[in-house]
């Protein structure tokens, strides 16, 4: 069973994230949901041998009949794909349009896909490339090769290479009004002129957790500018794509002139129609996400990494750093996929493929590398739901050509006690803390229940249960996804580890960082601040017969709620209703203004806090009116607690 990426992982990140993550950021697939999916089925296994490879038809056919399926169930205008194995491409073709206003049909060979975070393999790459040849050592203080950027001491332990390349870092993620530029005009000048401007937070120590981080692959690809004294475009074009003869490829932003007749379009589905998409640009973040490449190009790529570094007559790297790339360089679990030097590992029917995928507000691509097998896989699409496009089309190749072996779970016994102890919120590692961007996760969260003595996600028809098959490890039923746990000492839960995003783990939501409380704290200040509105008009009478210091305290109560409900239905609309594009790209007029709100609301719940010292000092009105007044203030002071803790309060940008 295929189950949606994007709709399995929360938001990111965005931005997060960074976000993807590029989007990815949520984040490195689209910028996912804090629910879990529906399953849906991939094409049904037979107990039928498995179907050869080399009966180039018979693949050909069968990749003909999902992706014909998949664009019209998944409304995607056009797609790519190339298949490479044993050193040779085996398909290469394109489906539906790259243009649809010019009726463009995609050609895998010219047609140009932006890849977004995939871009990372080709700064992993470039980075190896120095590794071996003495001037960059992996476990090495980064600030050693920074030469125009510095890591903050945060922590005793330096930041190094090795944490980059497995996003152990421990840098927050951040992205809001600067993670993509939509006018290449305002393209930043340099990658460190970017990072200059928006330096991250060290929130962990390194080494410790991984959290896909689009910041460290840029500082990866500023070290490969420092160290190498080439331009980060000119060193990718010079030391990967003209080795590999992949002329239909760059990472320069915006496309080349040469390249715009070949430049596939993005689209926005409304309605059941296509609509073109904005462009967007990494800028400053290129080596987390520029790149815009062909299908066939990416085969030559594919074919280097599989075939010891070596394509055709060019060598990117020496056999025994390819191998070194693609081993597992860090895992939480052992019983579980880790994340090698740049790749994410995945298992797909007990064969571990090393993968990585993009995207952007149109564009959805994989890419995916069985060592084992001598076998990549990559896939692009301009729009629509192409992240699930993918995960189906790889699955049912797995399932046809390498069917799982069967394999008998251990019998394990769980009791409900020792079950019982996962139930709660879970928040992804990638997130930010430091300002506005941290809001942006409030309803990133994951929250797993028990039902039946099993774990659960999501609800309804998008239930999901996870029965364990062994000491903090549960697999979903009828299917092979698994998730793992980390305890402490004590045996508390810590983290959750989802076995499809090994680069992007989950630890326990704090109390305040839950959405859960803060709505249930919310929804009580907000039907206090609506008992606090009538006063002046409903109990007119009284109201005139009070003294005016006793009116003063009654309208300030009404304004400070009427302001209250105000501040936080117009802040929460407007940043709930940017998508995004309007997220990364900028910071709106309309949310700066909206800004301005919390602010005055913090002047308002100081002259309430004062009020009501004066209420029970001078013992207006009645005690059970003096305590619904000091409800009243406490309200105020909960919705600015709020504003505090999410970076609501003042304009707190990246």
């Amino acid at each position: 069973m295929v189950i949606t990426m994007q709709k399995r992982l929360t938001a990111g990140l965005t931005i997060l994230a960074v976000i993807g993550l590029s989007v990815s950021l949520i984040f490195p697939g689209k910028h996912a949901m804090a629910e879990t999916a529906q399953t849906k089925p991939a094409v049904p296994q037979t107990e039928a041998p498995a179907a050869n490879l080399e009966d180039i038809a018979g693949l050909t056919a069968f990749v003909d009949g999902i992706m014909e399926e998949d664009m019209n169930r998944l409304q995607i205008p056009g797609a790519v794909i190339s298949i490479v194995k044993d050193g040779k491409i085996i398909l290469g073709k394109g489906y539906g349009s790259s243009n649809l206003e010019q009726a463009t049909p995609v050609d895998p060979a010219t047609s140009m896909f932006r890849i977004a975070s995939t871009t990372k393999l080709f700064t992993w790459t470039a980075v190896m490339q120095l590794v071996e040849q003495g001037k960059i050592d992996l476990d090495t203080d980064i600030n050693t090769y920074l030469k125009s950027v510095k890591i903050p001491a945060t922590y005793p332990e330096p930041v190094t290479m090795r944490h980059l390349m497995t996003h152990t870092a421990g840098f927050e993620e951040g992205g809001v009004g600067y993670q993509i530029v939509t006018d290449p005009a305002g393209l930043p000048g340099s990658i460190s002129e970017t990072l200059h401007k928006h330096m991250l937070a060290r929130i962990r120590p390194p080494g410790e957790m991984s959290a896909y981080s689009n910041y460290g692959a840029t500082l990866a690809g500023m070290i490969v500018e420092d160290v190498s004294g080439i331009p980060y475009n000119d060193y990718i074009q010079k030391y990967i794509f003209d080795p590999l003869d992949m002329k239909h490829s760059t990472v320069v932003e915006p496309l080349p002139e040469s390249f715009i007749p070949y430049q596939v379009v993005g689209y926005n589905s409304e309605d059941g129609s296509f609509i073109p998409g904005t462009p967007t640009f990494e800028g400053g973040f290129r080596p987390a996400g520029s790149g815009t490449v062909s299908a066939l190009d990416m085969a030559h790529f594919m074919i280097a990494h599989l075939q010891n570094g070596k394509y055709g007559d060019g060598q990117i790297l020496k056999p025994e750093t390819a191998a070194f790339m693609h081993s597992t360089a860090f895992q939480l679990d052992k019983r579980l996929p880790g994340v090698a030097l740049g790749f994410a590992e995945k298992r797909v029917n007990g064969v571990t493929l090393i993968s990585h995928g993009g995207s952007d507000p149109m564009f959805n691509t994989e890419l995916y590398l069985a060592p084992a097998k001598q076998l990549g896989i990559f896939l692009s699409y301009n729009g629509g739901q192409g992240s699930e496009s993918a995960a189906n089309l790889v699955q049912a190749l797995f399932n046809r050509y390498y069917p799982a072996p069967e394999v008998k779970q251990p019998e394990f016994s769980a009791s409900a006690e020792s079950v019982q102890k996962y139930a709660g919120s879970y928040q992804f590692t990638r997130r930010n803390i430091s300002d506005i961007d941290k809001f942006f996760n409030f309803f990133a969260q994951l929250n797993v229940t028990i039902a039946d003595n099993k774990l659960s996600l999501g609800s309804g028809s998008e239930q999901q249960l996870y029965r364990a098959i062994g000491p903090n490890l549960f697999q979903l039923e009828g299917g092979t996804d698994q998730i793992g746990f980390l305890t402490d000492e004590s045996g508390k839960v810590t983290h959750m580890l989802l076995d499809m995003a090994p680069e992007m783990p989950l630890e326990r939501t704090p109390l305040l960082d839950q959405s859960k409380f803060w709505l249930i704290l919310l929804g009580a200040a907000g039907f206090i601040f609506i008992t606090a509105l009538p006063g002046p008009l409903f109990f007119r009478r009284r109201f005139k017969a009070m003294t005016p210091p006793e009116k003063r305290a009654i309208r300030l109560s009404a304004g400070t709620a009427g302001w209250a409900l105000l501040s936080f239905i117009t802040l929460f609309m407007v940043i709930m209703s940017m998508d995004i594009m309007q997220k990364l790209s900028g910071i709106s007029p309309l949310l700066s203004v909206s800004l301005v709100m919390p602010i005055i609301m913090a002047g308002l719940t100081l002259a309430m806090l004062v009020s009501a010292i004066l209420v029970w000092k001078n013992k207006y009105w009645t005690a059970l009116k003096r305590v619904h007044y000091t409800l009243v203030t406490l309200s105020a002071v909960v919705l600015m607690i709020f504003f505090y803790y999410w970076n609501l309060l003042g304009w707190q940008f990246g």
